[in-house]
């Protein structure tokens, strides 16, 4: 396994820079050695930044990996004297895209936070809503949702909700599927008249068990026959209802929030 320092560094909070570490996902033969620097804005915090990539280069015995997200063109310069192998987004993308639209690009941090043209408060605005209507925790307000998520209890809803609110502004909602719900056979009343914004979550069974065994070990909520047949039968639910789904199993946020948002068409809403 090789092992490599890769430096995070940007003029601004270093998400932008973050999202572009994606890529090191397609080396799995490297060992990588995560360091992030947000905030890198002066000529006195890019020495600090060049100091920390040489004590890399010389720990590791191999140059550093440099992806790098700063506006100004001296601080970029004086960086790029560093002994790295440098991503930088802005020669690399904005510069070029720059030249083809003949404008001349926005440089200052932050300019890259508006999410496929959401405003930082309407993320925040979704958070909130999000968080308020998470595990069908009130019913008010739920006409703003533009997706609702249902499935069994552990199978993924929350953090997919949360994913869609904070990267896409999207207001998310998400209800627990329960013995009560089995029983009747039918989602809760409450969502009958919102089935057009409805997406469910499955799960493997052997994954639930395990998801659920770290919170309550050994009880029956978390056995594996409980967990078959809350799966099956939820299925069967969502099914019946003519509710589209998808399983949670081995399936980051970033897809299924990738999916929800293709098959609720929530982009060509937005």
């Amino acid at each position: 396994m090789i092992n490599r320092t890769v430096f995070f560094i940007s003029d601004g909070t270093g998400i932008t820079a973050g999202a572009l570490g994606k890529l090191l996902e397609h080396f799995p033969g490297t060992s990588f050695t995560q360091v992030r620097m947000p905030f890198t804005d002066t000529l006195d915090k890019i020495k600090l930044a060049q100091d920390s990539i040489t004590r890399a280069a010389e720990a590791n015995g191999g140059r550093p990996v440099v992806i790098m997200s700063i506006g100004s063109i001296e601080l970029r310069s004086a960086l790029k004297k560093s002994d790295a192998y440098f991503i930088d987004l802005f020669s690399t993308f904005i510069d070029p895209l720059g030249v083809e639209l003949n404008q001349q690009p926005l440089t200052g941090a932050g300019i890259a936070h508006s999410v496929m043209g959401t405003k930082y408060n309407d993320r925040m605005e979704a958070v909130n809503f999000t968080l308020n209507h998470d595990d069908g925790m009130t019913n008010s307000g739920l006409e703003e949702a533009q997706v609702i998520l249902v499935g069994v209890s552990r199978c993924g809803k929350t953090p997919t909700s949360v994913y869609l609110a904070m990267q896409f502004g999207i207001k998310a909602a998400n209800y627990p599927l329960i013995p009560e719900d089995f029983e009747r056979g039918t989602l809760p009343e409450i969502l009958h008249k919102h089935l057009d914004k409805i997406f469910g979550l499955t799960i493997k069974p052997e994954r639930l068990h395990a998801v659920r065994n770290e919170r309550r070990f050994g009880s029956f909520y978390a056995s594996i026959e409980n967990c078959r047949q809350e799966i099956i039968t939820a299925e069967n639910l969502m099914r019946n209802a003519g509710i589209t789904w998808a399983d949670s199993t081995s399936r980051s946020v970033e897809e299924l929030s990738a999916i929800i948002m293709e098959k609720t068409r929530i982009l060509t809403q937005k």
